[in-house]
């Protein structure tokens, strides 16, 4: 059926569930491809935060969420001005700082160096290496780490020879966030790499035979060249990091942390452990969960409008 425009006739479109449900017949497989982690999404990311409500009551498992007592802003003041407070947010914002600082430009540097090498053989080996460590558990990371710093460990003995002191790392509180930090960049830096690889095989080989010609070695092709070419990658990378600033990993802490170090080892994640699990404080480790979840969004988002207005690439 023709109907008449301003600029003359077209044809007339279809309902849009009509037209929805002849698409969805056309494309059913790729729909299902889509449905499975949306479902998962839902179910494990969305429907969970109904249970953010209990962060503003005194909730008891008997009484259930909805029957449980509303106490309003109780537990995100009695976190704000508990003693542990400052500790802990210091705490994570160190570690986390550190290894942003740190870990962030490691798979970065790993990923521009190995693709300076011509050697298939050698860069694939190099890759496999750097790529073992992520699947290795994270408690047998850990208990690597406890038997080389332990007190007979292989690191402990080689600081003895230089300092003529014996005593372990791990109870060394000043210790505990370089060993966080140099044991997380061994366990990821591989795996995180591999991303920037993929972003240099979309770099046009043209580029680099411009810029040879203009008499540019191979430390000034990767300036010029290699990195332009991968920075919206390492941008868009670093709003993630910067999303979850305050997400810093509780399980290796756990396993490495002792009360000797707790004045600069625990964390938020940490904390939220002992108190919602351990002691059974739902409402309290929820608030404390919520504030965090809370900062990491503030971070994202402030991350990503200075990235717009800098570099004009963002998440959105």
């Amino acid at each position: 059926m023709k109907i008449k425009s301003g600029s003359g006739t077209g044809e007339k479109k279809a309902p849009y569930l009509k037209r929805l449900k002849a698409d969805f017949k056309q494309n059913a497989v790729l729909y299902l491809i889509v449905a499975l982690p949306l479902i998962y999404y839902i179910l494990f990311h969305y429907v969970p935060m109904y249970g953010l409500l209990i962060s503003f009551k005194n909730y008891s498992p008997a009484m259930g969420v909805m029957e449980s007592p509303w106490v309003g802003l109780k537990h995100f003041m009695s976190f704000f001005n508990g003693i542990y407070f400052e500790r802990i947010l210091s705490n994570t914002f160190r570690i986390s700082f550190f290894s942003i600082l740190f870990g962030f430009p490691a798979p970065i540097l790993l990923a521009l160096l190995i693709n300076e090498f011509t050697n298939k053989k050698f860069v694939k080996t190099v890759q496999t290496i750097t790529y073992l460590p992520h699947f290795i558990s994270l408690v047998v990371v850990c208990g690597i780490i406890s038997s080389f710093a332990g007190s007979n460990g292989i690191i402990t003995n080689l600081i003895e020879k230089f300092t003529n002191d014996n005593t372990s790392i791990l109870v060394k509180p000043e210790c505990f966030t370089a060993l966080y930090v140099i044991s997380d960049i061994w366990q990821a830096i591989g795996w995180d790499s591999i991303i920037y690889f993929a972003a240099l095989t979309s770099i046009d080989p043209e580029l680099y035979e411009a810029c040879t010609i203009d008499g540019g070695g191979r430390l000034r092709q990767a300036w010029n060249v290699t990195l332009p070419g991968i920075m919206p990658t390492i941008i868009i990378m670093l709003i993630l990091r910067m999303g979850s600033i305050l997400s810093v990993g509780y399980e290796k802490i756990i396993l490495l942390y002792n009360p000797l170090t707790y004045k600069t080892a625990d964390v938020i994640s940490t904390y939220v452990y002992r108190k919602g699990l351990l002691e059974n404080n739902y409402s309290y480790a929820t608030a404390i969960g919520l504030f965090n979840s809370v900062v990491n969004v503030i971070f994202l988002v402030l991350a990503n409008t200075i990235s717009k207005k800098v570099s004009d690439t963002s998440l959105w």
